[in-house]
């Protein structure tokens, strides 16, 4: 296998451990705290988990190791999308595995969480696992979205356990993910299969967060390449002096790493679509806002500039989420045949008029044709708009250009308006992981192997004070339930994992709202360049600006 020069200097690379981890696994004792409760929704959390709730949060510290000597054998499952680090956390795994006692084994389930019910897996050994470390991708053993929820699906993930004698799995994903291991780890206990389960927190997007997980796995690497490139587009940006660039950037629940991208580029706009949700903003007034900015520097003889757009901005625009259920209705059952069989786009607009209110109708009127047919084109199994398909970069700079067309008719603008758009997705997703990510993917995977040589089950690997230097590093877990609340979800009552949006009070938004306004006007773009491995502490080991602002003491 052909490799390059960084993959073979990565495979030396030694990631660093939390200090208390690092004394050797005989050294380790385990310091439980207070019975913990789910962040909402209580008793029905509480009932539908009788066996895992409820139990107390852990650290690990240094001390007489306690477990109970057994032979481990483990299986491993990489669930949902890719992020840098994903390989780590086996190789975290496996070494804590292997120094516990050398017969342990650990089983890589292909595919993600379908493997292991159609019983497809590589056991791992020195030889294949060393040809991973360090680097970016979930390749090892594979990924996949399939969801562990059904009974029956269960039953067989718990006879595939017997077969092999595996006395654990970790689940490697995002909230879903986290929320089906816990589901899987009420049911392995009610049944007493004596299988534990443990979760590791996972997702570039940012939006697996909360009190006790300070950061998800990925999302240091995953903005760190996109600032990159977006530090790249703005220093062509400031040469060529010609173009308005409009970056789409990754996050359809929420907003963590368009805002992560902004506190370290500096572009002249970012939306914020938490913001534009409280703020109840319309396209107009979004539009509006990003117009005031070119006007404004075009004025000043800058007709430039940066604007980051994250990916689900759209949902949040109160107007637009309404005009999508509309359309939904719109098409439901025989109907999208009837639209469909429609021989031009013309009959299909006097279809689409006589089906929405006067009210998203004009909203509808406003987009670009190409917009309006991307919402009718593509539609998800169940028969709705596929709303991360919608090209909302290119979106908002057609907005912004009828807006700029407008003053110049009114006598207000005479700037030149030329864009060019981005979208930075995939890119990000299988990077070389940061040597942040490395050491916190690698502490996670030894970590989650001590929760499963102390006995626990349904709880996340948990590594904390994640701002300071490695060795000062906090590890230990907590019950996945603890994250838990009901949602509504087609129809039913669901037990998940919250998801983290960005806080409009907390101290990474409330740092850009207080520039924000002087990037728009002035050119104050930061070139962060390409990751860093080697060399000064400050340069290759920094966290992102978001977790440095919300520990800063």
């Amino acid at each position: 296998m052909n490799i390059s020069p960084l993959q073979k200097a990565r495979y030396e690379y030694s990631p660093k451990l939390p200090g208390m981890l690092r004394h050797g696994i005989a050294d380790i004792c385990v310091k439980e705290g207070e019975a913990t409760q789910s962040v909402a929704d209580q008793d029905k959390i509480k009932a539908l988990f009788p066996n895992t709730y409820g139990k107390p949060e852990i650290t690990f510290e240094k001390g007489q190791n306690t477990s109970a000597s057994k032979k481990q054998v483990v299986g491993v499952i990489l669930s949902g999308g890719q992020a840098p680090g994903g390989h780590n956390v086996v190789c975290g795994l496996y070494d804590a595995l292997k120094a516990t006692n050398p017969e342990n084994v650990l089983y890589g389930f292909k595919g993600g969480p379908s493997g292991l019910i159609e019983d497809k897996y590589l056991i791992f050994d020195d030889e294949y696992i060393n040809e991973f470390r360090n680097t970016g991708g979930f390749d090892i053993i594979g990924s996949g979205r399939t969801k562990l929820e059904t009974e029956e699906q269960f039953a067989i993930a718990s006879e595939v356990c017997k077969k092999h004698g595996i006395t654990a799995i970790v689940i490697i994903g995002g909230d879903d993910s986290n929320t089906n291991a816990a589901v899987l780890a009420e049911y392995f206990a009610a049944h007493n299969t004596g299988v534990q389960v443990i979760g590791c927190p996972k997702t570039i997007d940012g939006d697996l967060k909360n009190e006790d997980i300070e950061c998800s796995f990925g999302f240091d690497t995953a903005t760190k390449t996109y600032s990159e490139l977006i530090g790249n587009i703005e220093r062509d940006c400031n040469s060529a002096k010609k173009y308005w660039h409009f970056i789409k950037v990754m996050g359809r629940s929420a907003s963590h790493v368009a805002l992560e991208c902004a506190l370290k580029t500096q572009p002249n706009i970012c939306l914020i679509s938490e913001e534009v949700a409280e703020k109840k903003m319309s396209l107009s007034q979004i539009a509006d806002y990003i117009a005031d900015s070119v006007a404004e520097r075009s004025a000043n003889g800058m007709n430039f500039g940066v604007a980051i757009i994250p990916e689900g901005v759209v949902e949040f625009v109160p107007e637009f989420s309404v005009l999508i259920q509309e359309i939904n209705e719109l098409l439901a059952g025989s109907k999208a045949d009837e639209f469909n069989a429609l021989p031009t786009w013309a009959d299909k607009y006097a279809f689409i008029e006589k089906g929405l209110t006067k009210e998203s109708m004009a909203v509808f009127a406003i987009l670009p044709q190409a917009i309006q047919q991307q919402l009718f084109l593509e539609r998800d199994p169940h028969g709705n708009v596929q709303v991360s398909l919608i090209e909302s970069e290119k979106l908002f700079s057609a907005l912004v250009k009828d807006k700029l067309d407008a003053r110049r008719a009114a006598g207000t603008y005479n700037g030149k308006f030329s864009a060019l758009h981005h979208f930075l997705g995939y890119e990000g997703r299988c990077a070389f992981p940061s040597n942040f990510d490395a050491d916190y993917c690698y502490s996670l995977g030894y970590n989650a192997f001590m929760l499963i040589q102390y006995g626990y089950n349904g709880y996340l690997s948990k590594v904390s004070n994640l701002s300071a230097p490695a060795s000062e590093w906090v590890a230990g877990g907590m019950p996945i339930t603890k994250m838990m609340n009901i949602e509504r979800r087609h129809g039913e009552d669901k037990p998940v994992i919250k998801k983290a949006l960005v806080e409009l009070d907390g101290a990474p938004f409330k740092y850009f709202e207080a520039h924000r306004e002087e990037w728009a006007k002035n050119t104050c773009f930061v070139y962060p360049g390409a990751i860093q491995y080697y060399g000064p502490t400050e340069v290759c080991d920094i966290t992102t600006i978001t977790l440095a602002l919300e520990h800063q003491k």
